[in-house]
């Protein structure tokens, strides 16, 4: 299978492709700011080859010259809840550990992530009751 594209920005997989209304709202969700005016870098990636990916497939599908810390899919969990829970998973420190993020909340993960203000660990250690994080 083909590499993912090596984009500085964190790669966000599209994985499930049977909801294209939720991919159109994912989409939404990631390009709008939060209410302090804070957005993801993100690169989507929206082609069929990738559809039912695992997170370690996915892993294997990274370039070496991928630099960001996380990778992030938009599998069927993501798309059949109105939260759009992404899966979230560590490239650093424990590689393949994921943790799921409503879209609204990437960016808190990511930017803080990408400019190492804070660990994968503090973003997992603060998920609800259900597994999500929602934000601090």
């Amino acid at each position: 299978m083909k590499q993912f594209p090596c984009p500085l920005e964190a790669l966000v997989v599209r994985t499930d492709f049977s909801a294209d209304g939720a991919w159109d709202a994912l989409r939404a969700a990631l390009y709008s700011p939060s209410k302090h005016g804070f957005l993801a870098g993100v690169a989507l990636v929206d082609d069929r080859r990738y559809e039912g990916l695992t997170p370690d497939q996915a892993i294997d599908l990274i370039h070496p010259s991928y630099r960001h810390p996380l990778l992030v899919l938009a599998d069927s969990t993501a798309v059949t809840s109105a939260e759009l829970p992404l899966l979230v998973v560590d490239l650093r420190g424990d590689r393949g550990c994921c943790v799921r993020v409503v879209a609204a909340e990437l960016w808190s993960i990511e930017n803080n992530l990408a400019g190492a203000n804070m660990d994968f660990e503090e973003f997992a250690g603060a998920v609800d009751e259900d597994g999500v994080f929602r934000g601090f």
